[in-house]
């Protein structure tokens, strides 16, 4: 059920090749042996406008969000956003903020089907 989504600053994409850095991130979340692999959803998000602090625009960022169903322990997820900060700083270390958010989602609330 994981879903990886990394969302950056199309400013970005002069500095960093995004379409590999998504499939390093994803590469880490069929590695870190939490997940089965057919399970792991990867995407990216192109934002055109943001504003930070008071620089609006002026700085460029990725932040990515790992939402996981419950039941991993709190070392699961920091080792995983560890690993996961590490691909972002050695592939997009010129980037001004890189940030991650793991987020456990509700067991019994989550709902899927498959057709």
């Amino acid at each position: 059920m994981p879903n990886l989504v990394m969302e950056y600053a199309h400013t970005v994409e002069k500095v960093v090749d995004v379409r590999n850095l998504l499939k390093s991130l994803h590469h880490v979340a069929l590695s870190c042996g939490l997940f089965d692999a057919e399970s792991v959803k990867s995407r990216s998000f192109r934002c055109q406008d943001w504003l930070i602090g008071d620089t609006g625009n002026n700085e460029d960022f990725i932040h990515v969000s790992f939402d996981l169903l419950d039941g991993r322990t709190q070392q699961q997820k920091q080792q995983l956003s560890c690993q996961l900060m590490e691909v972002l700083q050695a592939q997009a270390g010129e980037v001004h903020s890189l940030t991650i958010n793991i987020r456990d989602m509700d067991r019994e609330c989550f709902q899927k089907v498959l057709n």
